[in-house]
């Protein structure tokens, strides 16, 4: 019944809030406006994430004030609050990347201290001081990625339900109601602005939405793997994890400036090549139910487990990579 209740009523204040925010988007005229570098044609609020985010961060409060949240989710919150007022300035002016990348770190400091101090997210491989460091890297890189990948309509609000769903189900099976919950509030309200984000699009989540999303999703997935579930934290994930370090690869390998936007990650490939945004956005959610139960499966042969998931994700990228040959 708590399960319940938590997704019905962030669901709805999630549809609710961003509802109010495209008003005030569209009044203040605040857009995206389309670019050689767009995968969109029209002007379109940008900003949903002054809804979402705020959606979320209420949620893990009010969970955490009556125990039904991890120890440490206030800190979490504040981290990703600060992360919010850095990304709505940064979706309104462009600041410079030092600063915005000093705040990703010290955020995610923050969010890695609020971990049980005897988790040890790799699984005992390094030494703790090391397994920080490691985890503290990938947390920033995670956060990075998520905005990154928010590329067309649908895709992150689809990627965050089904991490967090994946999530929702693994610390259910593992006896963790503290992990449950918070999972589901993020399930829920990534649902919510679905809504209004499901291709064509009437607004996109902005920085200051897919910052914060990556920041809680990146906490809950280390908190997952300092579990003991090293293997489901990197599968549930892998869509993204691939998807962005390989083009960020491929763009170094070629001298390209890393920071400057550009349309060559697969899922931009595959629409340039004439898919809809959201038949691309259904391929990758098929396979993310792939990899759900691929992590599930992770508790008892996570190599085996990683393998598979590894397979999946290969095919996953060359069927987008086939799909945009020819793309201008």
């Amino acid at each position: 019944m708590p399960a319940l209740a938590t997704v019905l009523a962030v669901f709805l204040l999630s549809v609710g809030m961003v509802r109010w925010v495209l008003g005030w988007l569209r009044r203040k005229q605040i857009l995206d406006l389309p670019n050689e570098r767009s995968s969109h044609s029209l002007p379109t609020p940008r900003g949903g994430g002054l809804a979402v985010t705020p959606v979320c961060l209420v949620a893990w409060l009010v969970l955490a004030a009556v125990g039904l949240a991890l120890p440490g989710t206030p800190w979490v919150v504040a981290g990703a609050a600060a992360l919010l007022g850095l990304s709505w300035a940064d979706d309104r002016f462009s600041l410079p990347a030092a600063p915005r990348f000093a705040v990703h770190f010290l955020a995610c400091a923050l969010g890695l201290a609020a971990l049980p101090h005897q988790a040890l997210i790799l699984q005992g491989l390094l030494p703790w001081w090391a397994d920080r460091l490691v985890a503290l890297l990938g947390y920033v890189w995670f956060v990075n990625l998520t905005n990154f990948m928010d590329g067309i309509d649908g895709i992150t609000g689809a990627e965050a339900a089904s991490v967090a769903a994946g999530l929702a189900l693994l610390a259910w099976l593992d006896g963790r109601p503290q992990a449950v919950l918070p999972s589901l509030a993020l399930l829920a309200a990534a649902l919510g602005f679905l809504v209004w984000n499901w291709h064509p699009a009437k607004l996109f989540l902005g920085d200051s939405g897919s910052v914060p999303l990556g920041y809680l999703l990146g906490w809950l997935l280390l908190d997952l793997a300092g579990h003991g579930h090293l293997a489901a934290g990197l599968i549930l994930p892998l869509y993204y994890l691939a998807d962005a370090t390989l083009t960020l690869l491929r763009r170094a390998a070629r001298g390209e400036k890393l920071w400057q936007a550009h349309r060559q990650h697969f899922y931009q490939r595959a629409v340039r090549g004439g898919v809809s945004h959201s038949g691309v956005v259904l391929r990758i959610l098929a396979v993310n139910m792939l990899l759900i139960a691929l992590a599930v499966a992770a508790g008892r042969w996570p190599l085996a487990a990683l393998a598979a998931a590894g397979l999946a994700m290969a095919g996953l990228l060359a069927h987008l990579a086939r799909l945009g040959r020819g793309a201008a």
